[in-house]
């Protein structure tokens, strides 16, 4: 193979050598869309100019999936650090950006309420929204969502504590094309459950008022097809209200739901037409290992 200095096709016998440099934006779009966004950062980004700038294009910003590069490291501690949620937040509305109102699927951690009311106010077509372990998001910005974002579809919020019943109300109140809700929460704090990289201190703020947010979901939500809750405090009356109101519930995960017993929840779900799978609650823990140790309790220390 031979090529010149200006980097300029050659022909050696009867092939002819191509000048990637002469494809056109299209054909690089084109190339680029069957590329993984992980992949156009790691290659056709660093390659040229030419090509980190079609990168840019909005039709290959429309997803920001953070979530699998996440799931491919261990989970860190300081994940939860100041520094890597700014970071997180950079990278969130430098897509936003690109994307140029384009964005339809968010799957992120560790954002704030600035990233994600930016993306909010400038992203209308947002269908997906997947913000798990994020400490600082809030009523703040999740009332924007529901304003900003009529057509959500699904909505990942697990173990995001800070986000309150007013939120679920205004969600369920605009985003009526609403069909997956994950409200999970961590296993409550207990020496003998599953290890969690998390603050102490933030597992500590673990919300108590799943009932009430049955209720909330069963008033407002009732479009609902897929919901998880695991580990919440959510009881059979919580439950009976959701089976009650939410007719077109396909699947529910309620693994670690303790407060809830087999014949409940059979008893409950036995009028969802279209239920196809329940998680339940492993109901062989023995009781010991049920009880939520309280920090700063004389007993746990």
């Amino acid at each position: 193979m031979e090529v010149n200095d200006d980097g300029e096709r050659l022909e050696m016998g009867s092939v002819l050598i191509p000048n990637w440099a002469e494809l056109t934006q299209e054909c690089l779009i084109d190339i680029f869309s069957r590329l993984s966004q992980d992949q156009r950062w790691i290659g056709p980004m660093l390659v040229c100019k030419t090509w980190m700038n079609t990168c840019d294009d909005p039709s290959l910003n429309t997803i920001f999936d953070l979530e699998t590069r996440f799931q491919s490291f261990p989970e860190s501690i300081n994940w939860w650090n100041p520094e890597f949620v700014d970071k997180v937040d950079s990278l969130l509305r430098a897509i936003v950006d690109r994307s140029e109102g384009g964005l339809t699927e968010i799957r992120v951690r560790h954002c704030t309420d600035r990233s994600l009311s930016y993306a909010a106010e400038r992203c209308p077509k947002l269908e997906v929204l997947w913000i798990k372990s994020c400490r600082n998001v809030t009523d703040a910005s999740m009332v924007n969502i529901a304003s900003n974002c009529p057509n959500l579809k699904e909505l990942d919020m697990s173990y995001s504590y800070g986000i309150s019943l007013d939120s679920l109300i205004m969600l369920g109140k605009n985003c009526k094309n609403l069909m997956v809700l994950k409200r999970n929460l961590y296993p409550r704090l207990n020496p003998h459950m599953p290890t969690i990289v998390a603050p102490l201190d933030y597992l500590a703020t673990y919300p108590k008022y799943a009932n009430v947010e049955a209720d909330i979901i069963a008033i407002h939500m009732p479009q609902l097809k897929h919901l998880e809750f695991r580990y919440t405090t959510l009881t059979a009356t919580g439950l009976a209200l959701i089976c009650g109101k939410c007719l077109d519930l396909e699947y529910m995960d309620l693994y670690g739901c303790i407060s809830l017993r087999s014949e409940e929840i059979s008893a409950c779900t036995s009028s969802l037409k279209n239920l196809r799978e329940v998680n339940t609650p492993n109901f062989n823990f023995p009781m010991a290992l049920l009880r939520m140790s309280r920090p700063g309790h004389p007993r746990y220390e």
